[in-house]
């Protein structure tokens, strides 16, 4: 076995991966990081108290090189943890839930291009190694410095693929919008990041048609299935494929519109809920629960002729950007934690350094 090897394999041993081979790590890398970014490398990205423990920019550095970064990807990992701050789930300890969830990060700005972000066709999958190591990077952090290691700190019963990686960007060529970093009141040529506590993706196949509210009624269904964790502050991140944004674009629907749509249209009667057992709402945790539950209320619902929820907390929480190829009819629902505050904790990222 040659020293590369070794250094693998005591990665392993030492349980400083995720499961797949790291890059090994020494000085002259990290530090070759940590020359990206004007941030001291002490200074603390993320705290959790509750674990005493926090990740600093050079450990962030550290496992960047270990997720296989290049330098110059660093400044969007720096502005990743900076988001993943403001956004406050992961710092409260949502990477610890049963529920299982991710990071998704959203790259907007020139910054796509200049380190090859993929956009366009497959963007939750394989194939671009911006996007794959970006996110595993926040992903090793999380389990090296603030040990989360499954079936110990990470309590998740099933997980997600997306706890590997989930880093995309923004298809703002194809789009016939303002992009989302824009809509946040930064400018074009400004670069962003916005991370967001997700919990799975679910496909739009909707092929068939060439109806807006179609369309839009095909999406509405997703968010408003009794399956997702209906809760007293639930959003979703729809990412439109350019060919449903055109489509809307073309009939006049703005993003706004869109999600007005989606947020009066994602309606669950009540009569669903109880047959699912979550006819009402737990005082205490907030879950829908059923109605003979000892610790339920029942919510009113927003319309007194219709018994029955919004499935999302607001029209604000039905967030719209778009993302994939252009060859067909597909889009996605990810199911999201809701924003804490009135927007995305889009971050700008400064420019490398390196520069």
């Amino acid at each position: 076995m040659n020293p590369t090897q070794r250094a693998i394999e005591h990665c392993f041993a030492e349980g400083w991966t995720d499961g797949l081979p790291v890059v090994p790590c020494d000085r002259e890398a990290a530090e070759a990081m940590l020359a990206c970014v004007d941030r001291d490398p002490d200074e603390v990205l993320l705290a959790m108290p509750q674990l005493n423990r926090s990740v600093t920019v050079r450990l962030a550095a550290v496992n960047a090189v270990m997720a296989g970064c290049l330098p110059e990807y660093f400044p969007v990992v720096v502005a990743a943890w900076d988001s993943l701050r403001e956004e406050g789930y992961a710092r409260k300890g949502i990477w610890q839930s049963t529920t299982g969830t991710a990071s998704l990060l959203l790259v907007n700005g020139p910054v796509r291009r200049q380190i090859g972000v993929n956009s366009a066709g497959n963007l939750f999958g394989p194939g671009f190694r911006a996007n794959a190591t970006i996110g595993r990077a926040v992903r090793l952090t999380a389990i090296n410095a603030l040990g989360l290691v499954p079936h110990e700190l990470d309590q998740a019963t099933q997980g997600t693929p997306a706890k590997y990686t989930a880093c995309i960007g923004e298809n703002e060529e194809e789009s016939p919008w303002t992009p989302l970093h824009v809509d946040c009141g930064l400018a074009p040529e400004d670069s962003a990041v916005t991370a967001m506590t997700m919990r799975s993706t679910v496909h739009i196949e909707a092929r068939h048609t060439a109806v807006p509210e179609q369309l839009l009624h095909d999406i509405a269904g997703t968010l408003a299935r009794t399956g997702a964790l209906l809760h007293q502050t639930v959003s979703a991140c729809v990412v439109l494929g350019p060919e449903h944004a055109h489509l809307l674009a073309d009939a006049g629907w703005s993003k706004r519109d869109v999600s007005q749509f989606l947020y009066e249209q994602s309606f669950v009667p009540r009569e669903l809920l109880d047959r699912a057992g979550k006819g009402a709402m737990s005082q205490k945790s907030h879950w829908r629960v059923a109605r003979d539950h000892p610790d339920a209320v029942l919510d009113p619902g927003p319309d007194p002729a219709r018994d029955g929820i919004h499935a999302m907390t607001s029209p604000e929480a039905v967030l719209v950007v778009v993302a994939g190829s252009s060859n067909s009819g597909v889009s996605a629902v990810v199911e999201t934690f809701g924003p804490r505050g009135d927007r995305p904790a889009v971050t700008r990222i400064p420019a490398s350094k390196g520069n």
